[in-house]
């Protein structure tokens, strides 16, 4: 009953901010204190909503251009998870196999995405190739990383209780590591979503006709900041809705997260 209590106050906090929020921008923009060429009012967003639900924006309707940018993004996303997540975790099982990969990883992973994005331009061209390596490379380390740590940080005492019963590498491998990772799996996961998120702008830049990065980039090239907002407003609501799933799927990967 207690943690019913708790869950329906943290709930009415989210929506209590998220009505601040509007209040605050609707208030400052009827006011007139900001300009509106910079900050839009949202009846101006909303407008401009209907008017690309209703008209499309250069040749493409709304759901082509989230369409687009969602095909990229879970295309690199998932092809990221599955070599990363089993790289990770031999890398953290095996010394070898990390001072092998490792040093290519720490090695591009702060750099920026544009930095090599060029480069990936060069040899993949300017079609979705290129856009969705470059989110699979954002993806990747994020992902390979929270599985490494996750290995190094399980008690040894796990692994030699499982050797003393009995089991081999192998069985380790499955029945104690793998699932003593799965909550840094999927904090990994969570990471490289937002991470790909931020670079969608930069894969959209160079040669892109569509997508919601595009359509923001594009509208700020006309200071239409009413698309601008609109673009960063969808883009806001589909990652919460795609982290949500993850979320979700995690609660029922792993449903003794957080309990002792």
């Amino acid at each position: 009953m207690m943690v019913n209590k708790k869950s329906t106050y943290e709930k009415m906090l989210t929506i209590g901010t998220v009505n601040v929020i509007l209040a605050i921008w609707f208030i400052v923009t009827v006011l007139g204190w900001v300009d509106p060429k910079l900050v839009p009012s949202p009846q101006s967003v909303w407008t401009a909503l209907v008017d690309i639900l209703q008209n499309g924006y250069k040749n493409y309707t709304l759901l082509q251009h989230l369409g687009t940018s969602m095909g990229r993004l879970v295309i690199a996303f998932f092809a990221a998870a599955v070599m990363a997540v089993p790289l990770g975790l031999a890398s953290g099982y095996n010394s070898k196999t990390r001072a092998i990969f490792e040093p290519i990883i720490e090695f591009y992973r702060p750099l920026p995405p544009l930095a090599y994005y060029t480069l990936l331009v060069l040899w993949l061209g300017i079609e979705n190739e290129s856009k969705i390596a470059l989110l699979f490379l954002a993806c990747f380390a994020p992902i390979y990383i929270s599985c490494v740590s996750a290995v190094m940080k399980i008690k040894e005492d796990y692994i030699n209780s499982a050797y003393t019963v009995g089991a081999n590498k192998q069985q380790i491998f499955i029945h104690v590591i793998f699932p003593a990772c799965l909550p840094d799996i999927f904090i990994g996961l969570r990471t490289a979503l937002g991470v790909a998120y931020t670079t969608l702008v930069s894969a959209e830049m160079v040669a892109a006709k569509s997508g919601i990065g595009w359509m923001v980039l594009d509208a700020s090239h006309y200071l239409r900041s009413d698309i601008i907002f609109l673009g960063i407003i969808i883009m806001g609501i589909t990652g919460v809705l795609l982290d949500k799933s993850i979320q979700f799927v995690e609660r029922k990967i792993v449903p003794w997260k957080g309990k002792e």
